[in-house]
């Protein structure tokens, strides 16, 4: 059955949401345009002028990941008012602070960060509550749609910033994203998001970061779709950094040539969420993002190898339609292969990625631009960017199974220990297996061994036991025994327990388990 590309907005939280964020994505690109104006106004030297950026991108980088962590051990609701208040305090405070010339430059840096703050604790919740507000079928469509929703805000924004500066001044920007983050704070209190499933309480925001480092590092479903993300952004980020400079030299546009540029990348967006659902329909996606990558590099290529402005507008066009069609993909892939517990915690690094491979490549192409030129700069990457994609397509192929991570509790309880925080804890699990069974009982392990690492386990390890014929021993080691409390009762998904059972239909026999507590000595001696 054929999913709409609007299905998702046929929910009412989900639009609801998509719409404050919408006016709230224009709002934010507005103010950046209107702080880097007022920032002139205040005669701020050119460094203060790019400390606005800094300022603005770098909180954001520095406190994601921790975000993340905070987005799956406290309600994603709740994370989230947090994250919009800060933002919308911000706003408000340049508002006044412009509105009745007080602003310096030092309280502009500093109301940028305190809403970059506020982007970042939103930022992975916004994208770990997507699966709860559209069903499993429709995440590809909602990835689209926001995708669509940031790219037509980024191209709207700036056009808007420059109108309200011209008309009001730059205090006019700050009152409107002031007002669009009102919009988003309504619709968040007015959603009633059931409450999550912690039968141990609330994990320490220290071991919930670990736990995310540790999952994502033993997920390699999910780091091939970072990497493939990487490759793609740090490649193809030269478009967003440089089109300003394509615009003013080659073409020779002016202002509003430029916003005819930046329309025409969000125009394609949206043709590209009614393209991308029927694509998926004929090819896979592995196919779908190869595709679009090589037209993304060409039509990106295309902007500096003529002068002719339709045809120039034509490239930005798909460039926007590929754009979109190509991190939805990563983006509704990320979602899907990953549990409700480490949703959040595992796609900051998704955002990680996303914030860091643009910077990366700005500044590599913006460099490369300098010293040869505007041409160079982006075709040298779009031609790495098409054998990046061709041999990521062959060697880091995206998932293409459906994969069922949803909770499951398929372990046996374990004893009852009165303090949890005792550790670290060593489980072994002492496996009979025939021996024509053998090869392929160490080859099942494996995926048992990456969904106990994933869980909490620091240490994995397979044994053949060299005095009992036919015997495996599998041991871990996880920090303490509320952890590995966690790891039974709350991080279990299905598709770890169909690996599991596939291991145990190989044993000749009951495994044997036993759980062992370090054992401290009383005294230093």
């Amino acid at each position: 059955m054929t999913v709409s590309a609007w299905a998702p907005l046929r929910r009412s939280a989900f639009r609801a949401l998509w719409l404050a964020q919408f006016a709230s994505n224009i709002g934010t690109w507005a103010q950046t345009v209107g702080a880097q104006w007022l920032m002139g106004d205040l005669g701020g030297t050119s460094l203060q002028v790019a400390l606005v950026q800094t300022a603005t991108t770098l909180p954001v980088f520095l406190l994601v990941v921790p975000a993340g962590a905070l987005g799956d051990i406290l309600d994603r609701r709740r994370v989230l008012v947090y994250g919009q208040a800060l933002m919308l305090a911000g706003a408000g405070g340049l508002m006044l602070l412009a509105g009745t010339n007080r602003a310096t430059p030092a309280s502009l840096l500093g109301l940028l960060a305190v809403m970059a703050i506020g982007q970042a604790l939103s930022m992975p919740s916004f994208q770990a509550i997507q699966p709860e507000l559209v069903s499993r079928e429709e995440i590809p469509q909602a990835a689209l749609l926001n995708g669509v929703n940031m790219n037509v805000g980024r191209a709207i924004g700036p056009a808007l910033g420059g109108l309200l500066i011209a008309l009001a001044g730059p205090e006019a920007t700050f009152a409107f994203n002031t007002v669009s983050f009102l919009g988003v704070l309504v619709v968040l209190m007015r959603w009633r998001r059931p409450s999550d499933h912690r039968p141990l309480g609330t994990e320490h925001i220290a071991t919930a970061v670990r736990t995310g480092a540790r999952y994502v590092a033993s997920s390699p479903l999910f780091r091939r779709v970072l990497t493939r993300c990487l490759l793609f952004i740090v490649f193809g980020s030269g478009l967003w950094a440089l089109l300003p400079a394509i615009a003013r030299g080659p073409l020779r546009l002016d202002a509003s040539g430029y916003g005819v540029l930046l329309g025409s990348v969000g125009t394609g967006a949206i043709l590209g969420a009614f393209v991308v659902p029927k694509l998926l329909q004929r090819m896979s996606k592995n196919r779908m993002v190869l595709f679009a990558t090589w037209i993304y590099a060409a039509a990106t290529s295309t902007a500096v190898l003529t002068q002719n402005l339709a045809l120039v507008i034509v490239a930005m066009l798909l460039s926007g339609a590929c754009w979109i069609a190509t991190l939805s993909t990563f983006n509704a892939t990320a979602q899907i292969l990953l549990p409700a517990w480490t949703r959040a915690r595992a796609l900051a690094y998704y955002q990680l990625i996303l914030m860091g491979g643009q910077a990366l490549g700005a500044v590599v192409w913006g460099a490369m631009a300098d010293a040869y030129d505007l041409r160079v700069a982006m075709v040298a990457p779009a031609i790495a960017m098409a054998v990046a994609a061709l041999l990521a397509t062959k060697w880091l192929p995206l998932n293409d199974r459906p994969l069922d991570v949803s909770p499951a509790t398929y372990w046996e309880e374990p004893p009852e220990l009165d303090d949890t925080d005792v550790g670290p804890v060593l489980v072994t699990v002492e496996w009979p297996v025939a021996d024509e069974n053998a090869d392929a009982f160490v080859d099942a392990m494996q995926k048992v061994g990456r969904a106990r690492r994933r869980t909490g386990a620091t240490m994995w390890g397979l044994f053949r036991d060299t005095e009992k014929p036919g015997t495996f021993l599998e041991t871990f080691t996880v920090a303490t025994w509320q952890e590995h409390l966690r790891q039974h009762l709350e991080r279990g998904t299905v598709v770890d327990q169909l690996n599991q059972e596939a291991a145990r239909a190989l044993a000749s026999g009951d495994a044997l388990v036993r759980h062992l507590v370090y054992a401290e000595p009383k005294s230093p001696d």
